[in-house]
């Protein structure tokens, strides 16, 4: 197994073609490598990355440093699911599902912990976030049509039952500074509830399907991809605020299909879905004007999976273009101020 091998850097460097901007490709494309979905894949100053490769045969994760370029083997695990990576708050561990288990790792001397284990008769729903504070994780479980969202205990395993029922729900995502969790139902339903299963309700949203959707970093709003029901029109960032339930247009967009926001929600990443414009962009809120940053040339434009760093100055993003799954990231600290991070 790959714990505990560290491997030579594979970083390459190379000029958009249509931009001329320096683009790093951080893994080599002869074997596949991800980036998480669900949890947080950087560290605050942008110089470690956490990401999940076949490049041994088995599923893995590793951690990239960025600095010299070495990936270093976390884990042995059975049946690791690339999407559920997440970096712990203080960013001394790590967390996956593997298979039905829930698993903490220790990035210095890779030990694990089996937190939490999925019961019989139900199946995981892959993803798997971690509260601000690392306290709590949510998880989705699957049996027979139905569908629960478990809220686990991160020190001691114990698990409750926020909701549940026949419905296809998933990607439970718990709210900054609130005791509450937002979730998806279908393609056009966005929903938030209590932890203690109060106040569920759907948010009233614009017309159109729902595309990606996050917490703003202050828990205060939803930002996510509008689809509108003509699709003739642009597909377009927008705010909810669960709070009052105003949503509010943020910017149209390069039919962005993927996207990510900085620490402030004043800048935000996004990959377009247009077949002719196969571009990474940045978009200003303030101004409403997008710049492009590479061609991204992913067969799937939604796996790009576009984040910026904590901090602000990198973007990180995967893709196909060059064979299977790679990842890229891109400096963007002469484009977008630095943001301001917490340490924990």
């Amino acid at each position: 197994m790959d714990r505990g091998q560290i491997y030579p850097s594979e970083i390459h460097r190379f000029s958009d073609l249509a931009t001329e901007l320096d683009v790093f490709r951080l893994t080599d494309p002869a074997h596949r490598s991800w980036l998480p979905t669900s949890g947080r894949a950087v560290s605050r100053r942008g110089t470690l990355v956490i990401y999940a490769s076949d490049r041994s045969g088995p599923v893995q994760a590793y951690r990239l440093d960025l600095k010299t370029g070495q990936s270093h083997g976390l884990t042995a695990a059975d049946q690791l699911v690339p999407e559920s990576l997440a970096l712990t708050p203080d960013e001394r561990g790590l967390c996956y599902m593997d298979g039905e288990l829930l698993t903490q790792a220790n990035l210095t001397n890779l030990r694990t912990r089996e937190v939490y284990r999925t019961p019989s008769g139900y199946q995981p729903g892959g993803t798997l976030h971690l509260s601000e504070d690392g306290l709590y994780a949510t998880l989705m479980e699957q049996k027979s049509g139905t569908s629960r969202v478990r809220l686990v205990l991160m020190r001691t395993g114990g698990a409750q039952t926020v909701l549940e029922g026949a419905e296809a729900i998933s990607d439970p995502m718990p709210r900054p500074r609130r005791a509450g969790l937002l979730y998806r139902r279908g393609n056009s339903e966005l929903w938030v509830i209590n932890f203690d299963g109060a106040q569920n309700r759907k948010l009233r949203l614009a017309p159109g399907a729902v595309g990606p959707a996050f917490w703003s970093a202050d828990g205060r709003a939803v930002l996510y991809l509008n689809y509108p029901e003509d699709n003739k029109q642009l597909h377009a960032i927008r705010e909810h605020i669960p709070d009052t339930n105003e949503d509010r247009l943020v910017a149209t967009t390069t039919q962005f299909v993927a996207f990510g926001g900085n620490g402030d929600s004043s800048v935000f990443v996004g990959a377009s879905g247009s077949k002719a414009s196969p571009y990474l962009l940045l978009l200003v809120r303030s101004v409403k004007r997008e710049l492009t940053l590479c061609e991204h040339r992913a067969s799937d434009p939604a796996k790009v999976n576009p984040v910026f760093s904590p901090n602000s100055q990198r973007i990180f993003f995967q893709s196909d273009r060059d064979g299977k799954m790679a990842l890229y990231a891109m400096v963007v600290d002469k484009l977008v101020a630095e943001t301001e991070i917490e340490d924990h």
